[in-house]
């Protein structure tokens, strides 16, 4: 394993003539927002680029349901869950109230109906009753929810619920918020086929079905995410577009009015899409056959394992520059 590992070091030493971008404070921005918290993220790099009051504990309402989709994606993309898998809906989840599509008890709705209810108009009775089917308890699951907070570095947060109603010491941050949202759309990106949808029903067309998120209509490139609503929480959301193959989340928390949230997550998009882009780099000749010593082949034709995009301010592309620095040869055994 050192052999091959040295090698792909060696293939893919690339070097920038500028840093990655970091995280600015929101009052360099000159951004005006209303709401009490908020960031804007890049998906590739993960790069925070924008912060305000990143790390304060709010209530994220039905943002909630952001953790409740990756471990429902994550059961789905590990074939332990079939999108076609019907789900019974218990007493319980039934019973749920809030945002809802009214299921009824016994009620059998297929997965992938059950979670474009919950991207497109957060239902409450669809969340729990995901959770039930994939953990037997909504208890259990939130328990896999923490858990998997705890292992993306989500130190702000604890989940009482699946659904994000309201819950004394059910908290999170924006910047917890971030990073589950990056995790779902950056490696399991099917979800995006429901969290686009604008309009689209259930039950052969009986119940309509409207998206919460405005922006999904009317925000160039907008591909997502979550919104989310309580007295106590005001008005939340985790916001994603992508443009010219960057994506972007912003998270904005506890803003006063529906109106100001979008205005808020618009904003913090538009600072990101003038401000940054991702430059692609290449090493600048192809890459030539190393030396294999003692081996059957006597060369091996290296190639770099994966893309490379560097997150750079707007104006500062053509500032970049790299250098590689390959070995010379190898010894066999030379793995993949």
């Amino acid at each position: 394993m050192k052999k091959s590992l040295s090698l792909f070091l060696a293939v893919l030493m690339l070097a920038a003539s500028v840093p990655l971008a970091g995280a600015a404070p929101g009052g360099d921005s000159g951004l005006n927002l209303s709401c009490a918290s908020a960031v804007l993220m890049e998906k590739e790099t993960g790069a925070f680029l924008l912060e305000e009051n990143s790390h304060e504990k709010l209530e994220p309402a039905s943002v909630t349901k952001v953790m409740t989709l990756l471990l429902v994606m994550e059961a789905v993309d590990a074939g332990q869950l079939g999108l076609d898998d019907p789900v019974t809906v218990s007493a319980y989840a039934a019973g749920m109230g809030g945002s809802q599509v009214y299921l009824e008890e016994g009620e059998q709705m297929p997965v992938s109906e059950m979670i474009k209810c919950v991207t497109v108009v957060s239902g409450n009775d669809c969340a729990v009753a995901l959770a039930e089917h994939l953990a037997g308890s909504e208890t259990a699951f939130v328990g896999r929810m923490n858990q998997r907070a705890q292992e993306l570095g989500m130190a702000d947060t604890t989940f009482l619920n699946c659904t994000g109603l309201p819950a004394q010491g059910h908290v999170t941050s924006a910047h917890d918020i971030a990073l589950m949202s990056r995790e779902l759309i950056l490696n399991h990106p099917f979800i995006r086929e429901y969290t686009t949808i604008w309009m689209d029903s259930i039950r052969n067309g009986e119940f309509g079905l409207t998206n919460t998120n405005r922006l999904v209509r009317f925000y160039q490139g907008a591909t997502g995410l979550k919104t989310g609503y309580t007295s106590s929480a005001l008005y939340c959301m985790s916001a994603t577009a992508e443009r010219d193959g960057m994506e972007l989340i912003a998270v904005v928390m506890k803003s006063p009015s529906t109106n100001q949230r979008f205005e808020d997550a618009k904003a913090l998009l538009d600072y990101g899409f003038a401000s940054y882009s991702l430059v692609p780099v290449y090493p600048d000749a192809p890459l030539a056959p190393v030396d294999v010593l003692l081996g059957v082949s006597a060369q091996v034709q290296p190639r770099p394992e994966r893309d490379c995009r560097l997150l750079v301010r707007r104006g500062e592309e053509k500032q970049v520059s790299t250098r590689l620095s390959m070995a010379q040869d190898v010894e066999a055994p030379v793995e993949q």
